[in-house]
């Protein structure tokens, strides 16, 4: 390892850590050792220092022993004649900067906590978003998952001009990467730069203004730790596998950018022990041999028009990014971008005008491949500012095609039209949205783009099941209308074919084993009547899955020979568990949470969980943030079962599952619901409805308590009692 490196790196760490004391010690003063620290909303306190020491940090007191364990560590300075071996000794200065830094930063929520915006995305007046809690986490972590986001980039300091900074972040969302940014240089930050010349950071497009010190890159460390917990069920303190995890699964580096202080080089070392590689726009001295990293340590000196392509290949990182012809940049980093007030250039759907969206087969010769036709007003021909209705209607043409997979591949247009530089999409069916921004007409999109990106990607990532693709853009009333009636009749049928679908009917199931990387004994089985844990699989889209990858993640499962019917447990299901799991799970059962239910994953929409008390069972989703009457909340209770492991009494599940027929169906099913969040009750409320009139109880969701009514099972009883709910009368459900 460079002398120079080291002796700087080691340097920065006493300065960072004795800059965490003092801080430690003014809060101590004012405070005391009893007041309570920590980053909002996350159960795993702070995520270095638990999973790499295993120690918890809950009060300023406990801050004390990481101090002494700090300054024990600290390795001597680097000496000028006859110096000793310094790479693990630096690496040590490091790890110890990132644990100095998580004291700094969680001091700083206590003296200003107001200095982040605790929330996914800027305010008006403040763009440090700070610690990553933990429904961000899981939200943002599935991409990590399945390959949306390969990677991060760790930005520090600030590009030369705006401009740049510019570039620079646009070709690393280009590769569907997130950018954590933090610290300065000559008084710029490179969030900064960004926000200056227009663009618009916050998660939703993957611009993470952590803070604007160098210690808020220590967030940047604890999300990646975090992911080790939440999707790799690494234990505290088992510093060891976090560290291969990191190198293994998370694919990050760093990229400093202006000059290079004592503690950026600290921080820089802390970086290569997670595996993350160094590459810098100056002339630092460089690590060439591998060693931690997969390839290069600290690569130097780069361009920066160079430096996105050299730290992808440093980091050995495999980005696929699909050419498509449309004039504007394309990439699921582009999703979160919300097109607004006087940017607006049109506007189609979304209650103000009609807006439809529908994939229908045809046979081979109606259908000519990348034909892409506009019926009805251009962009060139309407004023900005201007609204107009809008049909698009994509129609496929195969040997392989099926009526089943017409709704797998309708799924995909709000993704891929999103995917566009200032394009806005959301909803889809006949609720669908569209905002085009006055940007992406400058630089020449024209509405004929949208066939053309949709024509692109979906033969790139669903050709397997057709041979020809064609899309026809209408924007004149009465077609829009007459496609509009056409293609509700089709949802209707659709959706009566697949309600149809029973688990006693269908003799074959789907495998989901995409969050293994994550979750290594996690085993989704997915049947008709029981949804992917993730809520982004069902039982078509399994088997359409397997159709375009026969050696993918999807796998059909023969359920065989019923061993119990009313827990939902087949000889075939069993036995694909044990041979996917490696062995660690050797049977589940698909309609219970109170005997061996399926295992969940870090990725699951929704938990639930018995309360006793109550005879009954409670589910939380992943968005709602507070405590719940099992006495944890979403964040604890995914980071205890998270692991791929199957935990009685409590079981992942998608909020879909919820309205489904065999949802807990052993356990007593819907009628066994007694809390969930009101924000799940609107959101599923309309199924919920339809549901519980199946079961004869049409009053069932106002019998169900929330948080306005409690969050213990003292609170709800009473609620539950006045209400009359069925739970209250039914079979003890630990019997």
């Amino acid at each position: 390892m460079s002398k120079i490196i080291a002796s700087a790196a080691i340097r920065g760490a006493y300065k960072i850590v004795d800059r965490a004391e003092k801080k430690w010690q003014e809060a101590m003063d004012k405070w005391g050792a009893n007041e309570p620290v920590g980053f909002p909303n996350t159960a795993y306190y702070l995520p270095v220092i638990y999973g790499i020491l295993g120690e918890k940090v809950e009060k300023l007191g406990d801050i004390e022993l990481i101090l002494k364990k700090c300054k024990l560590m600290l390795p001597p300075p680097v000496r000028e004649e006859h110096p000793l071996p310094y790479l693990a000794p630096a690496l040590d200065a490091g790890m110890l900067t990132f644990f100095a830094e998580e004291i700094i930063e969680v001091i700083r929520y206590l003296e200003q906590p107001d200095f982040y915006t605790k929330q996914e995305d800027p305010t008006d007046d403040n763009i440090w978003l700070g610690a990553t809690d933990d429904v961000i986490l899981r939200k943002r972590g599935v991409e990590f998952v399945d390959g949306t986001a390969p990677g991060f980039a760790a930005v520090l300091g600030a590009a030369p001009t705006n401009e740049i900074a510019v570039k620079i972040a646009q070709e690393l969302r280009e590769k569907n990467l997130y950018i954590f940014m933090c610290a300065e240089h000559n008084g710029k930050r490179f969030s900064e730069q960004l926000v200056e010349a227009g663009v618009e950071v916050g998660w939703s497009t993957r611009l993470v203004s952590f803070g604007p010190d160098v210690s808020a890159a220590v967030f940047a460390a604890g999300f990646a730790i975090r992911a080790g917990f939440t999707f790799g069920g690494i234990a505290p303190g088992d510093y060891r596998k976090h560290l291969i995890y990191n190198k293994d699964r998370i694919f990050a580096f760093a990229l400093p950018l202006g000059y290079v202080t004592d503690e950026w080089y600290a921080n820089a070392v802390g970086c290569v022990n997670f595996g993350f590689p160094i590459i810098a726009d100056t002339p630092i001295p460089e690590i060439l041999p591998t060693g931690v990293c997969t390839y290069e340590h600290v690569v130097s000196n780069i361009p920066h028009d160079e430096i996105v392509a050299k730290a992808i290949e440093v980091r050995g990182l495999k980005v696929t990014v699909a050419e498509v012809p449309i004039p504007v940049a394309f990439g699921p980093a582009f999703e979160g971008e919300r097109v607004r007030g006087d940017d607006i250039y049109l506007e189609c759907g979304g209650g103000r005008t009609h807006m439809v969206e529908w994939v229908t087969s045809k046979r081979m010769e109606e259908v000519e491949d990348g034909k892409i036709e506009v019926i009805g007003p251009e962009l060139a021909d309407i004023e900005a500012g201007s609204r107009l209705p809008m049909a698009i209607a994509v129609e496929v043409a195969g040997r392989e095609m099926q009526d089943d997979y017409e709704p797998i591949l309708e799924r995909q247009i709000h993704h891929l039209i999103n995917y566009a530089q200032g394009v806005m999409h959301i909803g889809q069916r006949d609720i669908a949205w569209l905002r085009v921004a006055k940007q992406a007409v400058e630089k020449g999109f024209k509405l004929e783009d949208i066939g053309k990106l949709l024509h692109a990607k979906l033969h790139q990532d669903f050709g397997r099941i057709f041979d020809k693709l064609q899309v026809k853009i209408y924007t004149e009333e009465d077609k829009v209308n007459e496609i509009v009636a056409k293609a509700k009749a089709v949802y209707g049928a659709r959706d009566i074919r697949i309600e149809g679908m029973t688990d006693e009917t269908t003799d074959t199931y789907y495998s989901c084993t995409l969050c293994q990387s994550f979750a290594p004994s996690h085993v989704c089985v997915i049947s008709p009547e029981r949804t992917g844990l993730c809520g982004s699989y069902n039982w078509m889209d399994c088997k359409a899955a397997y159709e375009i990858n026969p050696t993918g993640p999807n796998q059909p499962v023969e359920k065989g020979e019923t061993i119990d019917a009313k827990f939902g447990q087949w000889k075939g299901v069993n036995e694909f568990v044990l041979k996917a799991s490696r062995g660690k799970i050797d049977h589940y059962n698909f309609y219970s949470l109170v005997n061996d239910p399926m295992t969940t994953c870090g990725c699951c929409e929704a938990i639930a969980a018995v309360l006793p008390g109550c005879n009954g069972v409670m589910t939380v989703n992943r968005d709602y943030v507070g405590e719940t009457p099992c006495g944890m909340k979403f964040t604890t209770l995914a980071g205890t079962i998270g692991g791929g492991l199957s935990t009685p009494g409590f079981v992942g599940h998608g909020k879909y599952n919820i309205t489904q027929r065999k949802f807990l169906s052993a356990d007593g099913g819907l009628l066994r619901m007694v809390w969930m969040p009101k924000i799940l009750k609107e959101e599923i409320g309309e199924r919920f409805k339809a549901r519980a009139a199946e079961l004869g109880d049409p009053d069932l969701l106002d019998k169900i308590a929330d948080e306005t009514v409690g969050i213990t099972e003292d609170e709800i009883l009473p609620f539950l009692t006045e209400k009359g709910h069925p739970a209250l009368t039914m079979d003890p459900i630990l019997g």
